[in-house]
């Protein structure tokens, strides 16, 4: 082994910055299949809770530690929210222009970059940050009066989170979680690459925020590319039929279909989502107004 050294040429690294922020709202089947730009987001603070050591004494010695449940929690900061963030801070819009507070919360997912820099390079990276299942409390609103040192009003929310499934990969079984950093530095580009395609979308492709399975399937060279085939529907009976494709799972009002579906009787949205250890073409079409006649 070598000497441990400190300080050493281009290893001075720090972490700064926020931007390229998304937010992400699940379907009724809890996949995140539709991202908005999150503009003006300024302090993302994350707040980890829990993990706290609970001794347990027999024979009058220190038996065992027991941990508590550890937590993802935060405090999101922004001057201005997308419109479909209303729903998820408790307010309904039962006509253009009109909101009504105190309403139920919906969940929601996050995507957000912090830069990585080092004592030779401040854009030597980034890491991506993505967060699960993150539920908002109510905030508080200032509003004052504008004066010689205007400012604009800074929107604040803290948000806790529920962990979903990570699964077992490699023969290793991990626990769920609700939080996921991907450091540019250390992977491998073209994955990255994929990555991205799939939280920020593309040519024909809605902006989605896969499971933490699939994220670590984008990495592992596992993944396969599939084209989704799109569903027909016959007028005369008004059933749209999904197709079968491995690796290609439908939606139609965010619940999974196969087979047949129908009769409709109004215009439906059929879309399509990669499965895990799946993607899609960087242009493609994944989604198909089937219109009702």
């Amino acid at each position: 082994m070598a000497k441990v050294l400190w300080d050493s040429t281009g290893e001075r690294l720090y972490e700064t910055g926020v931007d390229r922020g998304v937010l992400y709202i699940p379907n009724v089947s809890g996949v995140y299949d539709t991202g908005f730009a999150w503009n003006g987001l300024t302090t993302l603070t994350e707040s980890p809770s829990g993990a706290e050591p609970n001794p347990q004494y027999a024979d009058n010695l220190k038996y065992l530690t027991l941990m508590s449940v550890e937590e993802f929690s935060g405090t999101l900061e922004a001057f201005t929210y997308p419109d479909e963030f209303a729903q998820c801070d408790g307010t309904a819009t039962p006509q253009a222009g009109v909101s009504l507070g105190q309403q139920p919360r919906k969940k929601f997912g996050l995507a957000y970059r912090t830069k990585v820099g080092n004592d030779l390079d401040p854009e030597a990276g980034y890491k991506l940050h993505l967060v699960y299942n993150a539920l908002a409390a109510p905030s508080e609103k200032a509003y004052a009066t504008v004066n010689d040192s205007p400012e604009a009003i800074s929107f604040s929310w803290d948000f806790t989170t529920y962990p979903v499934d990570v699964g077992t990969i490699d023969s290793v079984t991990y626990k769920p979680t609700a939080s996921m950093v991907i450091d540019s530095t250390k992977v491998d580009a073209d994955a990255l690459a994929d990555l991205e395609a799939a939280l920020y979308g593309g040519v024909g492709t809605d902006p989605r925020l896969p499971t933490p399975a699939e994220v670590i399937a984008f990495f592992s060279g596992t993944v396969t590319q599939v084209t989704p085939t799109a569903p027909t529907y016959d007028s005369s009976t008004d059933i749209i039929t999904i197709p079968t494709v491995t690796g290609v799972v439908y939606y139609i009002d965010g619940a999974v279909v196969t087979g047949t579906y129908g009769p409709i009787t109004a215009s439906k949205l059929v879309t399509a989502l990669p499965a895990a250890g799946y993607k899609f073409p960087a242009v493609t079409d994944d989604d198909w107004l089937i219109t009702f006649s």
